[in-house]
């Protein structure tokens, strides 16, 4: 994360953000710019942005000591984002697809682990991908379809984090290591526009335990990312991306402004700002576009 001339830290705290909150991240935001200042409400007593020059680390590192508050520190140009990049599993929606297909099966524990490993990046995404499919050979493709049914939901503030910014021209891209079978229909539900994933293969109407290539690990989302914004003509600024595991790392770095989200230590570690309290809709607050212009899906 580098310096800028001027920059923006915004405060986000749904119906808990006074003004005792905001002098306390004043003087610890003064301790790297002593000049720092309040800039205005963006929602009065959800979300605020405070002004300094410096350092955006430092910044950050500074005012996510403040229990319970969510802070993005950005440039002040470009707010508004032109290209959303998201991952789906523990992102979009608060499952992971695999492990949710994996308890059909009888699995669950023991595919869970590996994800966990993967997702940690103890382990390489490709190969823990494979090793995972395999153990789901033979699963009959309605239990998929059941298991997508039954078992996935959308995340907080996703449907409007998506819609709000399709609204307003920007194009989202829905990128996962996860399954087209699932990916597709998610995609359609939360509103992108574009959609990247995994495919998983049937023999007979049911899982063969392979994947088809090429697998989409953390080089491909990142390439994915890269596509779509050279595609649309943006600058590296114009992007923003969400994520949670060490396979989003890769993106998470490329875009102007990578945000984990509830997220493996891995991904925090090289993220620009990490959202730990509020739905995906606060987002938008860090795009600062007030509650009245959110689309409500």
């Amino acid at each position: 994360m580098r310096s800028e001339l001027m920059a923006i830290a915004t405060l986000i705290a749904a119906g808990r953000l006074d003004d005792r909150l905001i002098d306390r991240a004043l003087g610890l935001l003064r301790e790297v710019d002593p000049g720092a200042s309040f800039s205005h409400w963006i929602d009065e007593g959800d979300a605020a942005d405070l002004s300094f020059d410096g350092d955006l680390r430092s910044a950050r590192w500074a005012l996510e000591t403040i229990e319970a508050v969510d802070v993005i520190v950005q440039p002040d140009e470009p707010r508004w984002r032109k290209l959303l990049v998201a991952d789906m599993d523990s992102t979009v929606i608060d499952q992971e697809c695999i492990d949710e297909l994996a308890d059909f099966a009888g699995l669950k524990d023991r595919v869970a682990r590996i994800t966990d490993s993967a997702m940690r990046g103890d382990i390489d995404f490709g190969r823990a991908l494979r090793d995972r499919v395999r153990l789901l050979a033979g699963i009959d493709e309605r239990e998929v379809r059941r298991c997508l049914d039954e078992r996935v939901d959308v995340t907080s503030g996703a449907q409007t984090l998506v819609q709000t910014m399709r609204a307003g021209g920007a194009s989202c891209l829905l990128v996962s290591g996860g399954f087209l079978s699932f990916a597709e229909p998610v995609a359609r539900t939360v509103g992108f526009d574009r959609v990247k994933a995994n495919r998983l293969i049937f023999a007979g109407g049911k899982l063969s335990g392979e994947v088809g290539d090429p697998i989409v690990d953390a080089t491909a989302k990142r390439d994915a990312l890269v596509d779509a914004r050279e595609e649309l003509g943006l600058r590296h600024s114009d992007v923003l991306a969400i994520g949670d595991g060490a396979n989003d790392k890769l993106m998470i770095e490329e875009a102007g402004l990578g945000v984990a989200v509830k997220a493996k230590s891995a991904l925090v570690e090289v993220a620009d700002a990490e959202l730990k309290h509020h739905g995906l809709d606060a987002l938008l607050w860090a795009q600062g576009i007030r509650r009245r212009e959110w689309f409500r899906a």
